[in-house]
Parts: C-alpha cells; sequence; structure tokens
C-alpha cells in the first residue's frame, strides 16, 4: 500500500483524519493512529508540521531567516514530535516475544523504577518520572523479558499523556500481553505544567496507582507490593 500521490493538495493530516471517522475511530491525544497511516505518510507528516510549525514561530514575531538559533527550528520540532516524544502515536506497538510460565511460576514480581518520559496533553509540557509494575503470575501467564516492560512503557508514554489515563492504558496492554491473576502498577511524576509555568511549584510530584485482579481484592498482598518499593528519605 503506498501513500496517496501528494500533487492532489490534499493535506495527508486530513487523508488520515478521514480514514479514522470512516472507520469510527477516534484521535484524541493519547490514540495510537499507526494503522491509518500508510507508508511514505510519517514523512509527508513530517514536512507538514514543520510547515505550520514556522507558522507558529512567525506568529510569535520571531525572525528565524537571520535567527542562527531558531533558523531549523521548525524542523527540529516537527522531527522532536513526530519522531521522539509524541512517536507513540504514530508506529505499531513494540515485538513482544511471549514465553509460557513453564516452571509455574506464582510469587509476587515487581519490575522498576522504569523512566516515564512523556508530556501533558493540556499544555505540552514534559511530564518526567518513573513507574513499578508489579505481577502475581499464575502457570498460564505468559513471561516477558523484563527490556520488554520498558518498551512497553515507552510506547504508552510517548504520547500526550494525562497521568491517570496513562497507567490505565499502561495496564490493558500488560494485562493482554501477560494474563496474569494480577497487576499493579504506580507512577511518581514531576509535571513541568506545574513547575515551568502556572504555580510553578517545583517539589511537587504526582503519586497515583492502578491495581487489577487479585491486587484489588487481596489487601495483604497490595500491602506487600507497596512496601517492597523504594521510599526516599
Amino acid at each position: 500500500m503506498t501513500p496517496d500521490t501528494p500533487d492532489e493538495g490534499i493535506p495527508v493530516s486530513v487523508k488520515i483524519r478521514e480514514r479514522i471517522i470512516a472507520a469510527r475511530k477516534r484521535a484524541h491525544a493519547n490514540d495510537n493512529i499507526a494503522q491509518f497511516i500508510q507508508p511514505g505518510e510519517l514523512e509527508l507528516l513530517l514536512d507538514e508540521v514543520e510547515a505550520k510549525m514556522q507558522g507558529v514561530l512567525d506568529s510569535l514575531v520571531i525572525d528565524t531567516n537571520s535567527d542562527h538559533n531558531t533558523n531549523n527550528t521548525a524542523r527540529r520540532v516537527a522531527k522532536m514530535y513526530l519522531l521522539e516524544v509524541f512517536n507513540g502515536r504514530y508506529v505499531q506497538p513494540p515485538s513482544v516475544t511471549e514465553f509460557p510460565n513453564a516452571e509455574h511460576l506464582n510469587e509476587l514480581m515487581i519490575v522498576g523504577p522504569l523512566t516515564v518520559r512523556s508530556a501533558c496533553s493540556h499544555h505540552f509540557c514534559p511530564v518526567m518520572g518513573k513507574i513499578w509494575i508489579g505481577i502475581m503470575p499464575n502457570e498460564h501467564t505468559n513471561v516477558i523479558g523484563l527490556s520488554k516492560y520498558a518498551r512497553l512503557v515507552d510506547w504508552i508514554m510517548n504520547r500526550p499523556q494525562i497521568q491517570e489515563e496513562a497507567i490505565i492504558q499502561l495496564a490493558d496492554l500488560i494485562l493482554e500481553k501477560t494474563k496474569p491473576d494480577g497487576l499493579a502498577i504506580v507512577m511518581e511524576a514531576s509535571h513541568f505544567c506545574m513547575s515551568w509555568r502556572g504555580v510553578r511549584e517545583t517539589d511537587s510530584k504526582m503519586i497515583n496507582s492502578v491495581m487489577r485482579g487479585v491486587f484489588l481484592k487481596d489487601s495483604a498482598l497490595r500491602r506487600e507490593f507497596l512496601s517492597l518499593l523504594p521510599r526516599k528519605n
């Protein structure tokens, strides 16, 4: 499948959006839309975002022609959004090899801290933090490599997110991949929309959790998981 010819004069973003609407799907900031992007269209989208970012710089009255620092900023920002910080919207999920639980592991496993690099969908300001994942496997659970948890976290977090929704998306994805008896996720993050702007509160962090399966039902297991997380002085 090849992208529609660009000489039709229709922006590639419009073509992608039309496919999403035709499929009766949504394109919220934290949604993945990779299935609606045809080969070669991400490069065309990069050009489109660059042109519109240049318009933003022009409206901010920044002379990018004579300012050597911002001369190529529009292109750099476009690449940053599409290929890095929002890349989780535009690419397929990472390949995750799943293995059967041959040894019938059934003890609590904790992965973390895993680094979170995201952006608030309200202001596009960075969200930086850590995630801990607790798994209670059963004999039917799929086992995945430790590095794969980091890849799944990156794929979910590399898009504009709200912290409360982000870890729910991550929990749904890990449950789908591993099918454990229980799953627990704790996320702690600093939000630059609080420290860089607004109230400019530099020490504030947000901590939230998602508990599924036995972690939700068994308070002793939940306490064990939380007690094993590293505590700050």
